[in-house]
């Protein structure tokens, strides 16, 4: 049995996080289609109730087509101060039972709990607690998976949501995977999806059936996560504690958007996301990054580096504007836009000053 089968894992995923905090705090909301984010003639839908997500509202949606699809759907702007808050209470619960957490976003962690602090007696007992503490805290529910390794995790997670709870042991992991489509996959988006389908590869049983080699002739460097995925296999462990080069966020539209007014909606949603990061790390940093997938997949990244570190959001958000407004128009539409910021600094390096920005 190898190290990585021997580890706890628990993924926790917030329900519907941004919108279930509307719901929670406007009881009007409540059993209603809700979205957060832009309005209906222009924006970007940043996240949306389960009500919603039935007439197929998801986030990253342009909020017109939102619209169309739900009539009833009401929009909330966001107010990311909020769930900063509410994440740091949940934040709260997880250290409770480890050190072992490593925040992908305000709304989801994983937790290594291979050391049973309070005697509970498995991950599973572990994770129902710690869900029960999150509704009874903040009333809010959470889905879990549990498992040996990060992988199978993130992936049972999101097998019964929401407010569920999945726990795949290792004798059952790769029987698993075998059986979930291969656009379930972390990593795995619809482009990739759409090429492995094309290949015949449509379940992680498929993807199990090819050799190495034939995954490195057609996915390169991808390759070899893909192989080990499709066995179950994961050997990453969770790091609490991991140096961040860049802090940042990044959305893939369903529809391509071209629209200048839209795209620059879509590009506040991403930087309040990425704000929100930088934030909650308290980091210090001189370059802002724009990261823009055209439509016809090729991608275009600009930095903009100060000699001072980035000053707030909305010097952030300016900077990223100005990238963003220098690729405009852009031809076919954009798929996806990032915003991150890197050449992280230490605080205490800092000497002030009010020098100009350095050129591209």
């Amino acid at each position: 049995m190898t190290e990585q089968v021997l580890r706890k894992i628990i993924h926790v995923d917030m329900d519907a996080f941004y919108a279930s905090v509307e719901q929670r705090d406007d009881p009007a909301l409540r059993g209603r289609p809700v979205a957060v984010g832009g309005s209906r003639a222009r924006g970007v839908v940043a996240a949306a109730s389960y009500e919603a997500r039935a007439f197929g509202v998801r986030s990253a949606m342009p909020s017109s087509s939102a619209a169309r699809a739900c009539p009833d759907l009401i929009f909330v702007p966001p107010r990311f101060d909020v769930y900063r808050t509410v994440s740091g209470q949940i934040r709260a619960i997880f250290a409770d039972y480890t050190d072992l957490i490593e925040p992908l976003s305000l709304d989801e962690a994983y937790l290594d709990v291979s050391e049973d602090r309070h005697r509970l007696g498995s991950a599973r007992a572990i994770a129902e607690a710690i869900r029960a503490r999150i509704h009874a805290d903040t009333g809010l529910t959470a889905s879990a998976g549990v498992s040996y390794n990060k992988f199978i995790a993130k992936l049972a997670s999101d097998q019964n949501k929401p407010d569920g709870l999945c726990v795949i042991p290792p004798r059952h992991g790769p029987a698993f995977v075998a059986g979930l489509p291969v656009k379930r996959f972390h990593g795995v988006g619809p482009v990739t999806a759409r090429r492995m389908e094309a290949l015949g590869i449509l379940s992680g049983a498929d993807l199990a059936e090819r050799s190495l080699a034939f995954l490195q002739q057609h996915f390169g460097s991808y390759a070899a996560y893909l192989y080990n995925a499709a066995r179950g296999q994961d050997d990453r462990p969770v790091r609490a504690h991991r140096a961040a080069k860049s802090i940042g966020a990044e959305r893939t539209f369903e529809q391509d958007l071209s629209d200048p007014v839209a795209l620059r909606d879509a590009l506040v949603v991403v930087a309040d996301a990425a704000w929100a990061r930088i934030d909650r790390a308290s980091a210090l940093g001189r370059t802002v990054t724009l990261k823009l997938r055209r439509a016809d997949f090729t991608t275009i990244t600009r930095a903009r580096s100060l000699i001072r570190p980035v000053a707030d959001r909305t010097e952030f958000f300016g900077i990223g504007h100005d990238l963003l407004a220098a690729q405009l128009p852009v031809p076919g539409g954009v798929r996806l836009l990032g915003l991150t910021l890197s050449a992280l600094v230490d605080e205490a390096a800092i000497v002030p000053d009010r020098q100009p920005l350095l050129p591209l």
